[in-house]
């Protein structure tokens, strides 16, 4: 039997990063404590300034931007290009990254996910969109003030999480959202 929760933004918690050089707020995760033991997470982190990402060996990670004039990042020695709102990029969790902030400060969107343990699909979307899944978990997180899924209205950064699912998922989602389907290995 499927749960459905959702996780406003007043309530994340805040936790530092990695390499003690910033903070994020935790969105939602499907295990463990801290910053060990997860399979996924999903998090936001504002970043002041340029410098060097904390390292996840083991794990894949996707990150985009939701505020700010976006960045370039530096993955491996190798400069991206430049990442503006909604832009999602995937990199290894064990590479050596920094980023360059384009124009200040920026505010971004990071899923995490430990890829021997589950496979993931992230998907911007806007507007009204119809799909079908048959991932364990969906995550529905909204850039909007009132995106609407499975009769939750979503506020700005709120996050919808269902998790167990065992069939085939017939999802309508309006406004602007990211979509996340997890599903074990």
């Amino acid at each position: 039997m499927s749960t459905v929760k959702v996780w406003r933004a007043a309530e994340y918690v805040r936790m530092p990063w990695k390499n003690g050089g910033g903070s994020t707020q935790e969105i939602t995760r499907d295990t463990g404590a801290g910053l060990d033991g997860f399979g996924w997470r999903l998090s936001i982190a504002d970043i002041g300034e340029s410098g060097g990402f904390s390292s996840f060996a083991g794990y894949q990670r996707v990150i985009t931007v939701l505020q700010g004039a976006g960045m370039v990042l530096t993955v491996d020695g190798e400069d991206t290009r430049e990442l503006l709102a909604l832009d999602p990029f995937a990199f290894r969790g064990e590479s050596q990254v920094s980023c360059r902030l384009v124009d200040g400060p920026i505010r971004d969107f990071n899923l995490i996910y430990s890829p021997q343990r589950y496979q993931a699909r992230l998907q911007w979307m806007d507007g009204v969109q119809r799909f079908f899944s048959t991932a364990q978990t969906v995550l529905v997180f909204s850039v909007a003030d009132d995106a609407k899924v499975f009769g939750e209205v979503l506020g700005h950064h709120d996050c919808l999480q269902l998790d167990g699912n065992t069939g085939l998922l017939d999802i309508s989602v309006s406004g602007r959202c990211c979509v996340i389907e997890l599903a074990p290995c």
